[in-house]
Parts: structure tokens; sequence; C-alpha cells
């Protein structure tokens, strides 16, 4: 049974977002301009964006689940208000239309997107105008993802496990493997592209802009890194409690990724197991992984679904944005006649925001499963099982105080 779970409403051009987020113990001093806000801003960022951008300005505005600036331990309920709702009013109506008015005005649209949820979510809910799907399917949804996750982060935190993110590629462009800094995102955020790695990030800026001469887009790949996990968290017992399973399909669930990588997974399995296998070493400093670590980290931080105390790392594949300025071939869902796919004011490329957004999974994830080892219905309740048990795992002989 989940611990910590959520659940988000809205449609992209409709009046606002609404996220609801249960499982987060009494006693967390929760601040929305502080904790959430700042973090809705990170996910508006990024080279190669798109207008829209330019529009909203997002903020949570807090229904419920907090008084006097501490969480309750009942749900919160929070709405991000879509400024541009006051352009859609008559598209994106709740009321019937006008058989008045001009069709035009709900601005519909009949030529599926490839590779968008288009043509898919109109054959299963049987509708003919696409705008009834893109605006659920839409990335926007993340926004109160977004909402959420900022909530188990400032959670997280109080627990001693910071989660950031950077990018690794975009387009063509790789950065150069680079020592992670201990403030991840206190150094990826300037970056335009959040990239680490200063050459790279004029390289893929350059890309993105040739992509948005051409009507192009770009993906590319983010790594989210936590650190300050304990070991322990997870399960082998069951497919469904494995950790490992658990963050990929969180992090999949984003829109446009398409592969999810644990560690260093895909280069592990083109060489032998010698080369793979991370060696375990006393680490008396390691108080967090029972005095015990690994010399090295191409597991990610897990084995056998379980965390290991080394820091956990997950990467997400994104393919290019499927709103193409450069249409492709498409076929109209009113009469069958070919066409080109239509166009939705959208980003060229969305990679640095993808890894924000992937930083609230992994800690919705994270923070589900740190409340499924330790329990508790206050904060203070969470931190003494956690405290309890590191403390057991120092007096097996292993670990420092």
């Amino acid at each position: 049974m989940r611990r910590i779970s959520f659940h988000t409403a809205g449609e992209s051009h409709g009046r606002g977002l609404t996220a609801l987020l249960e499982g987060i113990p009494a006693g967390l001093d929760l601040s929305m301009e502080r904790d959430v806000d700042p973090e809705l801003k990170r996910r508006q960022g990024g080279y190669g964006r798109g207008r829209r951008m330019e529009i909203e300005s997002d903020r949570a505005e807090l229904l419920s689940g907090v008084r006097l600036g501490e969480t309750l331990g009942s749900p919160l309920s929070m709405v991000i208000w879509n400024r541009d709702w006051e352009n859609w009013t008559t598209a994106m109506s709740h009321d019937p239309p006008d058989p008045e008015g001009n069709p035009k005005a709900l601005r519909p649209h009949y030529l599926p997107r490839p590779g968008h949820a288009d043509l898919v979510g109109a054959f299963k809910y049987d509708r003919r105008d696409v705008r009834d799907v893109l605006e659920r399917a839409s990335a926007r949804e993340t926004a109160a993802r977004v909402a959420c996750g900022a909530v188990v982060k400032r959670l997280l935190a109080e627990l001693g496990v910071r989660i950031g993110s950077h990018v690794v590629s975009i387009g063509g462009t790789v950065a150069d493997d680079a020592d992670v800094p201990d403030d991840l995102n206190g150094v990826a955020d300037p970056n335009p592209v959040r990239c680490l790695d200063e050459g790279a990030s004029e390289r893929m800026m350059a890309e993105i802009d040739e992509a948005k001469k051409r009507g192009d887009t770009l993906g590319g790949v983010f790594e989210v890194v936590a650190t300050g996990v304990p070991v322990g968290l997870g399960s082998y017992v069951s497919w469904d409690r494995k950790l490992d399973g658990r963050l990929a399909q969180a992090v999949a669930s984003i829109q446009a990724v398409k592969a999810v990588e644990l560690g260093t997974g895909f280069a592990n399995a083109l060489v032998p197991g010698s080369r793979v296998h991370d060696p375990i070493v006393l680490a008396g400093e390691k108080r967090r992984a029972g005095g015990i670590g690994r010399a090295s980290n191409r597991a990610g931080g897990l084995e056998g679904g379980v965390t290991t105390g080394e820091a956990l790392v997950v990467r997400g594949a994104m393919k290019p944005i499927s709103t193409l300025r450069t249409r492709l071939p498409s076929v109209d869902l009113r009469d069958g006649t070919v066409g080109d796919a239509a166009v939705e004011r959208s980003d060229v490329c969305a990679v640095p925001a993808a890894g924000v957004v992937a930083e609230s999974m992994v800690a919705l994830v994270l923070g589900d499963a740190l409340l499924e080892k330790f329990g508790g219905d206050s904060v203070g309740e969470v931190r003494r099982n956690m405290e309890g048990y590191l403390t057991y795992l120092a007096e097996r002989g292993f670990g420092g105080r």
C-alpha cells in the first residue's frame, strides 16, 4: 500500500491545474512561496522553451492540508491557475457550444501529430477533435506533479535526503563526465540548459538554434541524483515492491520520456561482470550505508530493488517534442484525407525542464519508500524511527555515529 500518493487534474488551456497529495506526515514546516513556487519556476526554465513560458508565471495556491505553516497529516490540495485561460474561454468552455457561434473559435484539431497521444487517444475515447486529447496529454500537466514533488522534497530534506538533476545530452551533443557537485541544482540551474559541461552547453544551445530554424525539435538525456538515501528502502521480495521498478515507472510516465536507466545500466550491458559490479568496502563514515560502502557506483545506488546507501542515480531519455513547425504527414479524422499534422504552440527542446519534473517523480517514489520503511504520522516520529534504524546499523559494528 502506498504511503504517499498523488493525483492531478486539469487541461493545458483550461482554467487551471489541480494537485491532490496524500500521505505527508503532520508537522512539516511548509511554505508555498519558499518551497513550491521556486520549483515551479525551475520547471518553466531552460533554453529552447516556447512562448507559453512567457505567458505563464506558475504559482501554487494552497487549498487544504496546512495550518499555521505546518502540515496537518491530512491531504494537501493545490491549484495552479493558467493565466492563458483568458484567451481560451470559448474553446475550453465547460458548456455546450453556441450553435450560432464561429466553429473556428473552438480551435479544433483533426490532424493528429505523429508521436503524440492525439491519434491513440481519439480512438480510445471516441473523439474526432483531437483537442479533447491533447489538452490533457500535454506536458503542462507536469506543473501539478512538480507542486506535489516539491512538498515531498521538503519532507526528504528534513530527513537528510537531497535531490537534484542535470542534463547529460541534447541532440547529438553529449557532455563530458563530471563529478556531481554537492549542491547539484545550485550549479546546474544557472546554466541555460542545466548542463555541468560549459563547452557542451554552448554546443547544445547551437543545436537548439539550428533545430528552431528548421522547424524541428530535439530530445536528450537528463540525470537525477539523490544523496543521503539510507540503505534498505524498497524490497526484493515482490516485483511491485522493487524500488528500481517503481522509479523506472515513475520517470517513464513523464511525457516524451521513452527510456530510463539506473546507474550506468546500458553501458553495463556491454561489458563483463568483473567490470560492472561495485566492490564492497568498509566505509565507517557512511552511516546511512551501514558502514559498508561501494568502491564505485555503477549500480546507481540500487541492488536487488533495494537502496545501498550510495547516491541514487536515474537517467531518462526524452524524445524530441511531437509538435513540429515542419509538419509531418497525417490523416484527417473527419474524412480520412491525407494532410499535414496539426501545429500547437510548443517548445523546441524541453530536456532541462524534464529533469526538474523527474526530480519530483523520484522524490515522490523515495518519499513513499521511506515512509513504507520507517512509518510515522508526524515528521518527528518518522525522524525518530529512522534515527533508531541508523543507530542499530552503527551498533552492528561497521558504522560510525
